[in-house]
């Protein structure tokens, strides 16, 4: 499925719930909310997107705590949650998707490129964190593995939701 598909299956899904969503990224700046917003009348569903590249912007924008970053790194769960439930609270929107990780090139032994953390909060529920790895493919094949995880996480937080 492409990632247009995926995008209008999302947004159709939360319209009938009427959930808005918000988007914190880190890895992909931007592409996850572009792919959302790429659908006409996205707006109705698409509040906004935090685009928090540097650490400081993710402790300015999303409150996501130095103690966390300090124990964890960038690029880690604990981070993706704080990022998640912070994009939430400050949005006021139903749903929130944030991803952080190293798309390459580079990387480490204790985090190699293609590393990403995906966090999904949603109103009432506890937040949902993951890590995937995509592997080596390049920077610009990482970031679009990225996006269409996180809208297959979208659509999946909202057929859960319609179910029940």
């Amino acid at each position: 499925m492409t990632q247009a598909a995926l995008a209008t299956e999302v947004l159709a899904l939360a319209r009938a719930q009427g959930v808005t969503i918000a988007t914190a990224e880190s890895c992909t700046g931007g592409l996850i909310i572009g792919a959302l917003t790429e659908i006409a009348g996205s707006s109705d569903v698409v509040d906004r997107g935090f685009i928090t590249y540097s650490n400081a912007a993710k402790i300015e924008m999303l409150g996501i705590l130095p103690a966390t970053l300090n124990a964890h790194g960038a690029v880690s769960e604990p981070i993706a949650r704080e990022m998640a439930e912070g994009a939430l609270m400050r949005a006021g929107v139903g749903l929130a998707i944030s991803v952080t990780g190293i798309a390459g090139p580079g990387g480490s032994e204790h985090k190699p490129e293609g590393r990403v953390c995906f966090g999904l909060a949603h109103t009432g529920k506890e937040c949902r964190v993951e890590t995937v790895e995509f592997g080596a493919l390049g920077r610009t094949h990482v970031r679009a593995a990225t996006v269409t995880h996180a809208l297959n996480l979208l659509k999946a937080a909202l057929v859960r939701t319609s179910q029940d």
